[in-house]
């Protein structure tokens, strides 16, 4: 089952109760909690309120956002994700969004890598002792900047709560980003969709069907559950949700048409 959702960084500057009325008018069914926003690491009261205000609507946690990068200090950084953790226990999100430090593969030194590895394990470590999954996001100037890095960097760390999100990378045509899908799809558990080209233009989402029906019928080839988050639509406004929102249900339809 691949299950429609909403990314709340999508409307930053609304506050929780709004977020969560927009996705419900929109038919969406989960909500991934930022943690730039609505949820800060640490604020294990906001994070509570978030839980509540989405589960009162009948919409479920899908995961939290965080922007913990295991980047500074050791202390600085078991600080964060300290606070991330607390954060993703209290909102009882059983996924928490982290990113593979903030210089690219590319550029990126034996010892930053293996500093990022390291302490991915030991959070992934203390995430599951909670029952939390951990997904790397997929996307540039991080190690996960390119499919290959990408599965190095799972095999590396080598957990089983340990797994990627994918979405398609800036200016990346569509054949090339479903290559990257079909590398990381068995190890991939949260699609965050977007229409942007041809770099970072926001479109609706229906305007990059060649991308996302091809995404969509590999997902449900595959047939695992997923959770489907839409993040950002045009010029922020939440009047656009609900066609971006119906877009999403009709592609996820039409994968699973597909598969049949």
């Amino acid at each position: 089952m691949i299950r429609p959702g909403l990314c709340s960084v999508t409307f930053r500057d609304l506050d929780v109760g709004s977020v969560v009325e927009h996705a419900t008018a929109a038919g969406l069914e989960c909500i991934e909690w930022a943690g730039d926003a609505h949820v800060p690491p640490g604020d294990t009261a906001a994070a509570e309120h978030a839980r509540t205000t989405t589960e009162h609507a009948g919409l479920a946690v899908a995961s939290y956002g965080s922007y913990l990068r295991f980047e500074g200090t050791s202390a600085e950084h078991r600080a964060e994700a300290d606070g991330v953790l607390a954060a993703a226990r209290a909102l009882g999100a059983p996924r928490v969004r982290v990113w593979a430090g903030s210089t690219g593969s590319a550029e990126a030194t034996a010892e930053d890598r293996a500093r990022v590895v390291h302490r991915l394990q030991d959070f992934a470590d203390r995430a599951a002792a909670d029952g939390i999954d951990v997904g790397l996001e997929f996307h540039g100037r991080t190690l996960t900047d390119e499919i290959g890095s990408t599965l190095r960097l799972l095999d590396e760390i080598d957990r089983e709560n340990v797994l990627s999100y994918w979405q398609p990378h800036q200016g990346m045509p569509a054949d090339d980003a479903l290559e990257t899908l079909r590398e990381v799809l068995p190890r991939a558990s949260t699609i965050h969709v977007f229409s942007w080209w041809p770099l970072a233009e926001r479109l609706p989402l229906s305007e990059r069907g060649d991308l996302w029906e091809g995404a969509f019928a590999l997902l449900a080839a595959e047939g695992s559950d997923r959770d489907a988050l839409l993040e950002f639509v045009p010029g922020d406004d939440p009047s656009l949700l609900r066609r971006d929102a119906d877009s999403l249900r009709a592609l996820i339809a039409a994968g699973e048409d597909a598969a049949r």
